[in-house]
C-alpha cells in the first residue's frame, strides 16, 4: 500500500490543489506572504503524511510526523482566515476550504489514535 492511497493524503492533496487554484487570484503584493505561506502549509500537510507513513516502523516518528501534519493543517486554516478577512475569498469559498481542512484534521487524528490500523507496531 502506498501513502497515496491513504484517505488523509488524498483529501489533503485535494485541499492543497484547491488552495493553489484559489490563491492564483490573490493580489500580487501577497505573493511572498499570504500566497506563498498558504501554499507551503497546505502542501506540507501532504508531505508530512507521506513521511509518517514511511516511518511507521518507528511509532514515535510516525506520530511526530502526523502531529507536524496536523500543525500545518491548523496553519493553513489560519491563512484561510486571513484570506477571507482580507476579502480575497468569498465566505462560501472559505467555508468550503475550511470544511475540507477540518475533514483532513479528523482523518489525521484517527491515524494518530489508531496507529495499528496503518501498520504501526506498538
Amino acid at each position: 500500500m502506498s501513502f497515496k492511497s491513504l484517505k488523509a493524503y488524498q483529501n489533503a492533496f485535494d485541499l492543497a490543489m484547491m488552495i493553489f487554484e484559489t490563491s492564483r487570484t490573490f493580489p500580487k503584493e501577497e505573493t511572498y506572504s499570504l500566497t506563498d505561506q498558504i501554499r507551503r502549509s497546505s502542501r506540507s500537510v501532504c508531505s508530512n503524511i507521506a513521511e509518517a507513513y514511511r516511518k511507521r516502523t518507528y511509532p514515535n516518528h510516525y506520530k511526530s510526523k502526523l502531529s507536524d501534519s496536523d500543525s500545518e493543517n491548523a496553519e493553513t486554516q489560519s491563512w484561510l482566515h486571513f484570506a477571507s478577512e482580507c476579502g480575497y475569498i468569498s465566505s462560501e469559498e472559505f467555508e468550503k476550504l475550511h470544511q475540507k481542512s477540518e475533514e483532513v484534521g479528523k482523518l489525521l487524528n484517527f491515524m494518530i489514535n489508531n496507529p495499528g490500523k496503518f501498520g504501526v507496531e506498538q
